[in-house]
């Protein structure tokens, strides 16, 4: 669903580990982390602009280890090239919305986490 929002969007690291898996990708001389993290960054512009621009993904198939570790009430996921998967929740109060990603993975991972 599209949803036009008015307020300001901030895109953040769920934890200290996603972000040090971001940085580890930046800090990379490999070509494959250096092509995920211009599909990450792409995802985070898109993000910026609209963070109802993914999926959102039904509670009823949230896998249980998002509610445990992050407590999320709302999953959304961004489909990358070449079957990569960015997921992420969205946060929001009066003034702005925080889209908050939780982690990235290629599609075979994405299958076992959501148990398809």
């Amino acid at each position: 669903m599209k949803r036009e929002t008015s307020k300001q969007v901030k895109v953040v690291f769920a934890d200290k580990k996603v972000n040090a898996s971001y940085l580890t990708l930046k800090k990379s001389k490999y070509g494959e982390d250096k092509e995920l993290l211009a599909r990450i960054d792409d995802a985070v512009d898109k993000l910026k602009e609209n963070p109802f621009c993914g999926i959102e993904i039904s509670k009823d198939i949230i896998p249980k280890i998002y509610f445990q570790k992050y407590g999320v009430d709302n999953l959304w996921k961004y489909d990358m090239p070449e079957g990569w998967r960015l997921i992420y929740t969205n946060v929001s109060d009066e003034v702005q919305i925080l889209a908050v990603l939780l982690e990235w993975f290629d599609h075979k991972e994405y299958e076992r986490r959501f148990h398809y």
